[in-house]
This record gives C-alpha cells, sequence and structure tokens, in this order.
C-alpha cells in the first residue's frame, strides 16, 4: 500500500531532501547536489522566487518505507508569460514501482486540477537555472553538477502514467580543438572585435566581474526569453543569484564583452568540472567537502559550459567568436582537454552552431514531458 504525506516539517523536508542520496549510493553517475542549496532552493521563506510561485512537496511511503518524492509547482510568472493554465513538477524520484510513482503523480495532477489548472509538465524549477530536464539517454555517462541524473525506468513511468514529450534538450561533449581552428576562431574573432569596436574584459579576481553581474542577468532574461519554459528573473532573485555564486568564479573561464560605451555586449561563463569534488563531498561543504570543491576549481582537465548570452543584434556579427576563442585559449594553456555544454534545445541551432569548430559528440539528451488535464481525476481515456 502506498500512502503520500505534505511535507510540512523541517524533518520532512530533510527527508525529502535527503530520498535520491540512498536511491543513487551505488551509482557511479549520480552527481549529489549541495544540501545547503536544496534547503534554499525549496525554503519558501527564503528563496525569492516564491514571490511569483507556489509550490508544495510530497513524500510516498510503501508499506511504511520512503519509496519517492515530487514537488508541484504553479509558476505564475510562466502562465502570465506563455498564457498556458499548467502546474510543474520537480524534484522528482520514485523506486521501480508503478504504484508508488502513480501515486505521487497522481496527487500532483489533482493537485494542478484543484487551481483550475489544464495540464502538468516537468521535470522543471522554478527558473531556467535551475535543474530541469528528465535523462532519456546517455545513462552511463557521468552526470554533471547543474543536472538531473535519474534511472531509465523513469521514463518508462511516466509514458505509462500518460507523460508525453514537450521538448527535448541536448548535451555536447567537446574536445578542444588544436592549433590550426584556434588559430582560425581567433583571427573571426579580431575581425569581429573590430569591426564593431568591442572589447575584452580584463578580469584578475571575482570582485572584477561584480560591476558587470547585474548587466550579466539582465542580457539572461533577454537572450533567453524564447527559450522552453523560461521565466523573467526578479531583482531579488539577481541579487540572490550574484550573492550565491559570483564569488566563487575561476575569471579564467569568465568572458565578458563589452561595446565601446562599456555596455555588455556578450558573456560566457565556463567552470570546471566540480562532478568529482560533488561526488566526494557527498552534498556537504563542510567540515571537508570544500577542499573537493577547492582542488577542482583551481586544477581540472575538464570544464561544464555553463551561461552564453549574446546580445540579440550582435549574435549573428561574429561575436560567438570572440567569447570560443578568448575562453578555449585559456582552458588549452590551463591543461584542459573536453568541455561539457549545458543541455541546448534540440532546435536551438544557433547556440548548436557554435560548437562547428569542435570534435564533439552529442552523449546526453533529456526531456520535458507533458499531460493534459481531464476534467476529473480519474478519468482517462
Amino acid at each position: 500500500m502506498v500512502q503520500i504525506v505534505k511535507v510540512e516539517t523541517k524533518k520532512q523536508l530533510h527527508d525529502f531532501i535527503m530520498f535520491p542520496f540512498g536511491l543513487y549510493k551505488d551509482n557511479p553517475y549520480w552527481v549529489p547536489p549541495l544540501i545547503a542549496d536544496e534547503k534554499f532552493t525549496l525554503s519558501k521563506d527564503k528563496n525569492p522566487a516564491f514571490e511569483n510561485s507556489e509550490a508544495e512537496y510530497w513524500l510516498a511511503y510503501k508499506d511504511g518505507k520512503l519509496a519517492g518524492r515530487i514537488a508541484g509547482i504553479v509558476s505564475h510568472s510562466y502562465i502570465k508569460k506563455w498564457g498556458n493554465p499548467y502546474a510543474r513538477f520537480g524534484w522528482v524520484d520514485f523506486i521501480d514501482d508503478l504504484e508508488v510513482s502513480k501515486a505521487l503523480f497522481d496527487t500532483v495532477e489533482n493537485w494542478a486540477r484543484e487551481k483550475g489548472l489544464k495540464a502538468v509538465h516537468g521535470p522543471l524549477g522554478f527558473t531556467d537555472l535551475d535543474k530541469e530536464g528528465m535523462l532519456v539517454e546517455g545513462f552511463d555517462e557521468m552526470g554533471t553538477f547543474v543536472t538531473i541524473y535519474n534511472y531509465p525506468y523513469y521514463v518508462k513511468h511516466l509514458e505509462a502514467h500518460g507523460y508525453v514529450k514537450d521538448a527535448d534538450w541536448i548535451e555536447f561533449d567537446l574536445k578542444m580543438p588544436g592549433p590550426e581552428v584556434v588559430k582560425k576562431v581567433e583571427e573571426l574573432a579580431k575581425r569581429a572585435m573590430e569591426k564593431y569596436r568591442l572589447r575584452v574584459v580584463p578580469l584578475k579576481k571575482p570582485k572584477d566581474v561584480l560591476p558587470y553581474a547585474k548587466s550579466v542577468f539582465d542580457m539572461i532574461n533577454v537572450a533567453y526569453e524564447h527559450l522552453y519554459g523560461t521565466v523573467p528573473l526578479s531583482e531579488k532573485q539577481i541579487e540572490c543569484y550574484i550573492k550565491q555564486y559570483f564569488s566563487f568564479l575561476n575569471t579564467d573561464y569568465v568572458c565578458l564583452i563589452v561595446d565601446e560605451q562599456n555596455q555588455l555586449a556578450g558573456f560566457g561563463i565556463m567552470f570546471p568540472s566540480l562532478t568529482r569534488a560533488a561526488q566526494k563531498a557527498r552534498g556537504r561543504l563542510f567540515p571537508f567537502g570544500f577542499i573537493h570543491f577547492l582542488q577542482a576549481i583551481r586544477k581540472n582537465d575538464t570544464l561544464d559550459l555553463y551561461l552564453i548570452a549574446i546580445r540579440p543584434e550582435l549574435r549573428s556579427k561574429g561575436v560567438p567568436y570572440v567569447l570560443i576563442s578568448e575562453l578555449t585559449k585559456t582552458a588549452i594553456k590551463n591543461g584542459v582537454v573536453r568541455g561539457i555544454a549545458s543541455p541546448e534545445l534540440e532546435t536551438n541551432h544557433a547556440v548548436h552552431s557554435m560548437w562547428r569548430n569542435f570534435e564533439t559528440r552529442i552523449h546526453r539528451r533529456r526531456r520535458c514531458f507533458i499531460k493534459k488535464l481531464e476534467d476529473e481525476p480519474g478519468n482517462h481515456s
């Protein structure tokens, strides 16, 4: 028998956050999140996303034993922007038991119906900067710190419960290019900078990025606005992200391009891979977990390509070559041999084209599923 319990206490929230740590403890490809980050994101009194969202979390017990979890989210910003009266599901994990997964999804679907919503889609977070997309290919590839990993059986469960594909993201594994390609890209970058009178901001310490931090997120709001499920970031969310992440940046892998008026024209933010560090730290920075992260940031042969954005009017003007040239040269100098691109919508060919000078392979695919809701629960056609 399956029992669903709504998360209402600190102990229940702790169980919700820790459930995947047990489910994946023997899986070599799962990358643990930071427990403190999870607590912050899911805390209704701390995460500024709750200014424009509401959420509930549930735990599933099978025969008295914890067997699954799921979050239901209503992003009012999403509904207002896209005009779709949809709920989201996220933070979903469960044992390989159809009765358990059905009870979890039934709970979210009934909650959505009670709110007058017409569909449920996910996995999605509160914003596009949260983890999103269920892994559907690449289960034997190492995960990354900013993406979801899940067992293959999850996909079968969702399909069994009436969920279908709504959007796919692909992830590229990139091999660093050789000297000839580096030279070619450098020449293209130089031409673009001269023609449009651009320059690269010199960065030595994380604090050098701070004067441009707000502009980075403003550009994200503009550059990503047409992408699947995106919602604009509020001022409070932007402040929060700056405090949370910008002090840890390795400026070797940050490129800011500005125009003659010192206005941001484009940026790229990469990060030494935190995958192994996160696995060693097991979700905790203290007392010793932070050491693994510091070591990973200082010396690493793999880069995670987090965020890239260019002012819309400059996207086809060669500016991407400036970002690629600057970041690639530094990466090769530092002994980096490969890069892992963040998930890109399979239809986002403009971004895919940025990697045409690299040796690439698509090594993972992830999916957002959707289920349209009928008026009455249980009335499945």
